[in-house]
């Protein structure tokens, strides 16, 4: 076998040796390691941030999800409702609605918006939040506004025979202030005020 030939097969069995080392270490060894530090220290996090009741998943604190009445558009006047979604709060289908900030279509949606928003919840359009009449970027955003929820808690309050105090102070409870102190804006976490309003209802 002359040098040429068996040159080429020396680095064609090196070459095969590391593609098999670095399939195994970055394949298996590195995926399974991470992920076992993840289930240890962050499990919750790491299988999606579930939110359970009675052993049920009932949704994750990341995902918004519709508060309508079943099976319709119609929101349910019991719950505290979450941002406009073009997505219908689909995981899969993220994104927003890529209209310009000056779109006559994105206007006049606002617009009707604002007004049903108003209406829905017995407050002027004046106290009617940016984020209660404008969807997100992801169309799934879990979290509004301390101001959005603030207009809401008088329908709820009735329709669940709850004071108006009681909806306040598991407003405040569910309310997460800025990443790191200074990051973001507080935000209240639909899914976990509507779990907590609906188990003090039933009390």
């Amino acid at each position: 076998m002359n040098n040429s030939v068996a040159s080429t097969l020396r680095l064609a069995w090196a070459s095969l040796r590391i593609l098999l080392v670095l399939t195994v270490v970055c394949g298996a060894v590195y995926p399974l390691v991470v992920t076992g530090i993840a289930q240890g220290l962050f499990h919750d996090k790491a299988n999606g941030s579930e939110v359970k009741v009675d052993g049920k998943v009932v949704g994750s604190e990341l995902i918004g999800q519709s508060w309508n009445f079943k099976g319709t558009d119609k929101p349910d006047p019991k719950w505290f409702q979450g941002r406009p979604s073009n997505s219908g709060y689909d995981p899969l289908a993220t994104g927003s609605s890529q209209l310009g900030a000056s779109d006559p279509t994105l206007v006049k949606n606002v617009r009707a918006a604002k007004k049903q928003v108003a209406q829905f919840n017995d407050v002027p359009q004046s106290e009617v939040p940016k984020d209660a009449v404008t969807g997100s970027s992801s169309a799934i955003d879990p979290g509004i506004s301390p101001e959005y929820a603030g207009i809401q808690v008088k329908r709820v309050a009735q329709h669940n025979r709850l004071s108006v105090t009681q909806v306040e102070k598991l407003v405040k409870a569910n309310t997460d202030g800025r990443s790191a102190g200074f990051l973001g804006e507080p935000a209240v976490n639909v899914l976990k005020l509507n779990i907590a309003i609906k188990e003090l209802a039933q009390k």
